[in-house]
């Protein structure tokens, strides 16, 4: 289930999954990693400390480890954990989150810290990845996060959640396909999109009637905040 396009944060198109693709045409690669905006603070609170950790696990082991490309530590803070970040205010208290192919922990750890009364489970399939973030979660001391390593078809009949959401999963379709079977009643689909997402919606219409599903809501997210918004579709099972 997890490919480097859709489970982790490799190199996918941004126009599709909302996260930044390389840009080839740079001569040399800036590792500089971002500083931490202000608006951090507001959105984790007294969790800011951990935040602060995740990035550099993000920065360090997550590059090292091929989670994610040198090219993003310049913006590191506003185009992923942030971006993540600010779709948080969308949860609900009591919520049960799956993370579909969470590879980085991109958006269930931004999530899971600035939403402490929430339950996330991080759905990974690809082995290394796992380790990762069971390495991670156990460093920030996240009770709120649990680390499932399996396909989402594997977990029909295993697990139901409230909320599934996945950042680096390029079809519309190919979501709601994956996340109907793991969705209680009235739950909610929130996929962090980019650019073509409205392209997306347009072929997904005749799916998202076939399942019932109520919306599409399209919300943006942290346009006082984030150098780009963050660009998130929500449907709700009836």
């Amino acid at each position: 289930m997890s490919t480097p396009d859709e489970g982790g944060q490799g190199r996918p198109d941004e126009n599709q999954t909302g996260i930044p693709g390389e840009d080839r045409t740079d001569a040399m690669i800036d590792d500089q990693v971002e500083e931490r905006p202000e608006f951090a603070a507001t959105l984790f609170g007294d969790r800011l400390d951990a935040a602060e950790r995740y990035a550099e696990h993000l920065a360090t082991t997550g590059v090292e480890w091929g989670l994610i490309g040198p090219r993003e530590l310049p913006r590191l803070w506003t185009r992923h954990i942030l971006n993540c970040g600010v779709a948080a205010s969308l949860l609900e208290a009591g919520d049960v989150v799956g993370d579909i192919g969470s590879g980085a922990g991109l958006p269930g750890i931004p999530w899971a810290l600035a939403r402490p009364d929430v339950s996330f489970v991080l759905i990974e399939s690809m082995e290394r990845r796992v380790e990762w973030l069971r390495m991670v979660v156990e460093d920030l001391g996240l009770e709120n996060v649990r680390i499932v390593r399996a396909r989402v078809e594997d977990l029909v009949d295993e697990e139901m959640f409230t909320v599934v959401t996945a950042r680096a999963v390029k079809a519309m379709t190919t979501l709601i396909e994956w996340s109907v079977p793991i969705l209680g009643p009235e739950g909610r689909i929130l996929a962090i999109k980019g650019a073509s997402v409205q392209a997306e919606l347009d072929k997904a219409a005749r799916l998202i009637r076939k399942r019932r599903l109520q919306g599409p809501t399209v919300h943006s997210l942290g346009a006082d905040e984030l150098p780009t918004p963050t660009t998130v579709v929500e449907l709700r099972r009836s």
